[in-house]
């Protein structure tokens, strides 16, 4: 009972030797007069006025001038403003502006001017109310700051101080280190039972403000410092740790925050009266920030700085479950193409850092083949395998080991399976999509649930699209897709029901939260085609569609016609993506292009392209003309129809082309040749010169004629006509079959008729001119001289 009397009574007792006193009284503002040797200077008004006074300046000297020419003057910051006779003069002035206006008295003679006397003006504001005041103390140890706002600037010696009472005593203390802008004075030592009033005075020549008083403990006012603390982690849980801490205080409020290093979102924790506590919650192989706060009292006092440490949570082994899908593609007989992809365990499920996955197929129905087991760091894997049944189990590794597998029955036959009906899908907005879908019609199994896929559309083909899913329950018929869905992009949606844990048949549909018009048009190319155009386009790239594509829109322009193009719109979809517009007119030009438009409007077009098609008659005359040609050569080709055709033209051509050939067999020459081939063929000795014995050459005179101008008329039959060709006559008409024939005979068989050549014999130029003698008697002739 005396201690607690003894210290605030000792506490104050400081007070009183290290305060002065607190009667800041207003200073009066005396008439400004300045009483020197030589004269005196008086102004109307006290040393320090407002802005905006009008103020009475008088100069006086103290002995008139004896001479005529001499004058008092009035200087104000060293700019003369009024001289006068006599020994004295004033004038009134407006001191308009902030700050020390300097007044001096002067005596003039002549040239010489001499400093009489002077005073100092201030033109300034009273203080203004002294605002924000606070009190803090750093720590139980430290001594009390209180600091204020002064306000406006008063251009005068102003004196600030602090009165502090505590309801029977008031006590100042001045400030220390000024500022222009704020204020500060430290206090003595307080107890922590007793109440105080602090009130912040203000004084200058103008004026007196106080502030509003603040009232407080000294249990309001202390903040404390940080505590210090300490993280413990247990290895048999990586998803808790123990947090201790240390204060001088004994601070009965603490507060605690953590956040992952990857976050910027604080967890807070209040705790109370405690310097222990056990943390739950985390998650596993996370690096952690940890703050601690503290105040003394619960709901009183200020809050301590944050106290900061950082701490690595251990990894655990993975708790969660992947979630498995899979895709079959059939690829010919016996033979699949198996595709799995999972979702990725959340930090918490995976225990920390996923290594990698284990995939297991095991085929059932194939004897006993060993399962095997395959390493991926993906959440996807393929596998071309036999199309029979398979077990899939898939597990996931982290440091400390892994998952439970996840199994899956894959079964060969899902095309019987019927789909879901009815699926459509509605864009909402905000990245956010609803789908909604009937139940199968007579399914032959009972529906499980039911399975949602959704992609974006590929644009690097290097790289594998990213499959996201979702089951649903049997009751369940529709759904938001929210998931990794973006504005203007049109997402593939595929529905399937489930039955017995596999996938049937998929009904697709596409959709986007939002759309924009498209950035760009189709890369569109038109080809003629059967009397019309064949126009065919690419598929804009996926960032420039901004959206679902619902149509396509061609534009033709005929050129002979004016107005708007015809517009063709060909429904989006659509594979190939052609279209043929038929009945053009021959010779006209046409000028196309494309857009294309999605749910929000059309957008620019394309390229263009012109076409324009060929007349009827130039195609009519190249397609009869080939039909000629290839008629002609299947009928030549027939033996018997040959004889038709030769007969035919016997009786269409001319008489003279029907007369038979001279058979060359009853020339001279044929004759000659047989004499000497019966010379020849007697035996001789190689070695001998007399066993040979060149012929006897003959002179053969030869008449030629000029190849055919340009546009010359060939005359059949003319003996006299230009364009005589002996070298082509002589391979038409003296076949080496001919030449090598038996001797003459008094009449000759009818030789088989050979195929007739591609233009018949009235097509041909004539044989040799007569303008000349060619004599065969003794010329040897034989098929190897005669061009092919």
């Amino acid at each position: 009972m005396a201690f607690s009397w003894v210290v605030p009574s000792a506490i104050w007792l400081v007070l009183h030797f290290t305060a002065e006193s607190c009667r800041i009284q207003a200073v009066s503002a005396p008439r400004a007069s300045g009483v020197c040797a030589k004269g005196t200077v008086t102004a109307s008004s006290g040393q320090a006025v407002p802005p905006g006074t009008n103020i009475t300046v008088s100069c006086r000297l103290a002995a008139p001038p004896g001479a005529s020419w001499c004058w008092a003057a009035i200087f104000l910051n060293s700019s003369e403003q009024i001289r006068g006779q006599g020994g004295s003069v004033s004038k009134t002035f407006l001191l308009s502006s902030h700050g020390k206006h300097t007044f001096t008295c002067k005596s003039i003679c002549g040239d010489k001017a001499k400093l009489v006397c002077g005073i100092d003006i201030l033109a300034g504001n009273p203080p203004d109310e002294p605002r924000n005041v606070s009190c803090i103390q750093f720590g139980t140890r430290g001594r009390p700051t209180c600091t204020w706002h002064k306000g406006r600037f008063t251009y005068l010696d102003t004196a600030y101080g602090i009165e502090l009472s505590n309801g029977t005593d008031t006590f100042c203390f001045p400030e220390e280190t000024p500022n222009l802008v704020f204020g500060s004075g430290a206090l003595s030592k307080l107890d922590f039972n007793s109440n105080y009033t602090v009130v912040v005075s203000a004084s200058n020549q103008l004026g007196n403000a106080s502030s509003q008083p603040l009232t407080f403990m000294l249990v309001d006012i202390v903040k404390p410092h940080p505590p210090d603390f300490l993280v413990e982690f247990d290895d048999s849980s990586a998803t808790s740790c123990s947090l201790s801490w240390h204060h001088e205080a004994q601070a009965q409020h603490y507060r605690l925050r953590y956040r992952p290093l990857s976050s910027s979102t604080w967890s807070t924790v209040e705790i109370f009266s405690r310097e222990k506590y056990h943390l739950q919650g985390l998650e596993p192989d996370t690096a952690y920030e940890f703050q601690v706060s503290c105040r003394i009292l619960p709901g009183r006092g200020l809050w301590s700085d944050w106290s900061s440490t950082q701490s690595q949570t251990p990894a655990a082994v993975p708790a969660g479950i992947l979630d498995v899908w899979y895709r079959q593609q059939e690829l010919g007989p016996g033979h699949q193409n198996l595709s799995l992809f999972w979702k990725a365990l959340s930090r918490s499920e995976a225990g920390g850092r996923i290594l990698g996955y284990t995939v297991t197929l095991e085929a059932l129905g194939q004897g006993k083949l060993p399962a095997q087991s395959h390493r991926t760091s993906q959440t996807s894997f393929s596998r071309v395998t036999p199309r029979v049944a398979h077990r899939v189990t898939v597990t996931a590794q982290g440091p400390r080991g892994s998952s439970r597998p996840a199994a899956i029955l894959i079964l060969p036959g899902s095309l019987d399976l019927p789909p879901p009906e009815r699926v459509s899908s509605a864009a909402l907005g905000n990245s956010s999509i609803l789908v909604t879908w009937s139940p199968p019609v007579t399914p032959t199994l009972p529906v499980g649930g039911y399975l949602l896929e959704w992609a974006e559309p590929r644009t690097d083909p290097h790289r594998q699209p990213r499959n996201t899913w979702r089951k649903l329950p049997p009751s369940r018929l529709s759904t938001v897709l929210a998931e990794q869905i973006r504005d203007n992009v049109c997402y593939g949606i595929r529905v399937s029901a489930l039955y017995q844990g596999r996938a049937g048949r998929a009904a697709s549909v596409r959709a986007n939260s939002t759309a924009q018009a498209p950035s760009a048009g189709p890369q569109m190319f038109a080809t003629p085609w059967a009397s019309g155009v064949l126009v065919s386009w690419e598929e804009i790239p996926a960032p420039q569609q901004r959206g679902c594509i619902t149509a396509y829109h061609i534009y033709l322009h005929r050129s002979s016609r004016q107005g708007q193009p015809e517009l063709h719109a060909v429904p989006a979809g659509n594979v190939p993506r052609s279209l043929h517009i038929p009945a053009l007119q021959p010779g006209e030009h046409h000028e196309l292009w494309m857009t294309a438009a999605t749910a929000a409007g059309e957008g620019p077009r394309g390229n263009s392209d012109s076409v324009c098609l060929e007349g009827a008659g130039d195609w009519l005359t190249l397609v009869l003309v080939c039909s000629f040609l290839i008629l002609s050569a299947c009928v030549c080709s027939v033996p018997p129809a040959r004889k038709v055709f030769q007969r035919l033209l016997s009786l269409l051509l001319p008489q003279w082309q029907s007369k038979a050939i001279p058979d060359p067999a009853n020339a001279t020459w044929a004759k000659s040749l047989t004499a000497t081939k019966a010379e020849l063929s007697a035996p001789s000795s190689p070695f001998l010169a007399s066993g040979f014995q060149e012929p006897e050459t003959t002179a053969v005179e030869e008449s030629w004629a000029e190849p055919p101008e340009p546009g010359d008329k060939l005359l059949v039959g003319s003996a006299g006509s230009r364009g005589h060709w002996p070298q082509l006559y002589q391979r038409l008409l003296l076949e080496p079959e001919y030449i090598s024939s038996p001797g003459p005979s008094a009449q000759s068989p009818e030789p088989e008729p050979e195929p007739l050549p591609l233009f018949p014999a009235a097509f041909l130029p004539p044989g040799p001119g007569c303008q000349g003698n060619l004599s065969l008697d003794r010329v040897k002739l034989s098929g190897s001289s005669f061009p092919r």
